[in-house]
C-alpha cells in the first residue's frame, strides 16, 4: 500500500484515537490500563496522543487488557501494522534532493551500533569507490555532485570501531558492471581491502551456491529495531518488531552460505582478476 506522509499521519491518529475510546468505554483510567500492560502510563498517554506509534506487541497487550472482541482486534491490528510501515517513493527523494535522503541516512547510522546490509544486484554506497558512485547515480535528475559527496563522507562511519557491520553479496552484486573493467577490477579490490577492518564482515554468496529462497530485494537491518527494503521505485520502512524480526531471520539464512575471510577475498582475487 503507498501511503504519502499526511496518509500515514491521519493513520496513526485513528489507531491513537481507537485506543483511546476503547479505553473509555471499559472504563478504564490510563493508570490502571497501564498497570494492567505493565507499561507506564506515560506510555499509554503518548500512544493515545498519537505522540509515539505503538509497536503490535504494544497493541495486542492493549487490546488484550480491555477484553476487546476478536474481530476488532484483527482490525486494530492490521491498522497498526500499517502504522508501522512507511513507503517512501524515489521520485519524492528527488524533489526534496537526494543529498537529504544521504542526511537522513547519515543520522540514522549514527544511532544504530549492529548494521546489516543484505546486497543481492549492486555494491551499497557505503562500500563504493566515487567512479562506481557517480555512475550508479547517473540515472538521478539534476546535479548529483552534493550526493556523490554525501556519500563519501558517510563512508567514514565504516571506521568507527563501536559499530559493528555485516555486508552480504551475491556474486551479481559484486560483478554488476557498473563502471568499465579497470574501474570494476578497483572497486573489487577496495571490498577486499575493507575486510580486514576488524569491525566489518564482507560476505560473499557465489553463483551456484544451493539456497531455496530467492535473493528479492535489497533490504537493510538497524539494529534490531528497524529494517528498510529498496525498490526501483521506492523504499519500504518497517518498524514493527515482527517485521524486523523476519528480515533478521532471512538475514541469517543468507549470512549461513556465504564465505567470509580469506575464502572472500580469494573469490574477490579472481573476481577482480576477469576485469583486468
Amino acid at each position: 500500500m503507498t501511503l504519502d506522509p499526511q496518509q500515514l499521519g491521519q493513520l496513526k491518529a485513528d489507531l491513537a484515537e481507537t485506543l483511546r475510546t476503547l479505553r473509555k468505554r471499559a472504563g478504564l483510567s490510563q493508570v490502571r490500563l497501564a498497570k494492567r500492560c505493565n507499561v507506564s502510563q506515560s506510555k499509554i498517554s503518548k500512544i493515545e496522543t498519537a505522540e509515539i506509534t505503538p509497536s503490535l506487541v504494544d497493541v495486542e497487550l492493549i487490546l488484550r487488557a480491555l477484553d476487546a472482541p476478536e474481530q476488532l482486534v484483527a482490525d486494530i491490528t492490521s491498522l497498526a501494522r500499517l502504522t508501522n510501515t512507511e513507503w517512501e517513493p524515489i521520485r519524492s527523494s528527488w524533489r526534496r534532493g537526494l543529498e537529504k535522503r544521504q542526511a537522513e541516512l547519515a543520522g540514522l547510522e549514527a544511532d544504530t551500533l549492529e548494521l546489516r546490509y543484505f546486497l543481492p544486484a549492486m555494491i551499497t554506497g557505503l562500500l563504493a569507490t566515487p567512479e562506481y558512485i557517480r555512475a550508479s547515480l547517473a540515472y538521478s535528475p539534476g546535479d548529483i555532485s552534493r550526493t556523490v559527496a554525501r556519500k563519501l563522507e558517510r563512508q567514514a562511519l565504516l571506521y568507527d570501531t563501536t559499530k559493528h557491520f555485516t555486508f552480504l553479496l551475491t556474486e551479481q552484486a559484486v560483478r554488476w558492471a557498473v563502471v568499465p573493467p579497470p574501474a570494476m577490477a578497483v572497486q573489487i579490490d577496495r571490498l577486499s581491502s575493507l575486510s580486514h577492518l576488524p569491525n566489518i564482515r564482507i560476505g560473499l554468496i557465489p553463483t551456484g551456491i544451493v539456497i531455496s529462497r530467492g535473493p528479492m530485494n535489497t533490504f537493510t537491518v538497524y539494529d534490531d529495531r528497524l529494517a528498510t527494503v529498496e525498490t526501483f521505485t521506492g523504499r519500504t520502512v518497517f518498524r514493527d518488531s515482527r517485521d524486523v524480526a523476519e528480515h533478521l531471520d532471512v538475514f541469517s539464512q543468507y549470512e549461513q552460505k556465504a564465505h567470509f575471510g580469506d575464502a572472500a577475498r580469494t573469490l574477490l582475487q579472481e573476481w577482480a582478476a576477469l576485469y583486468r
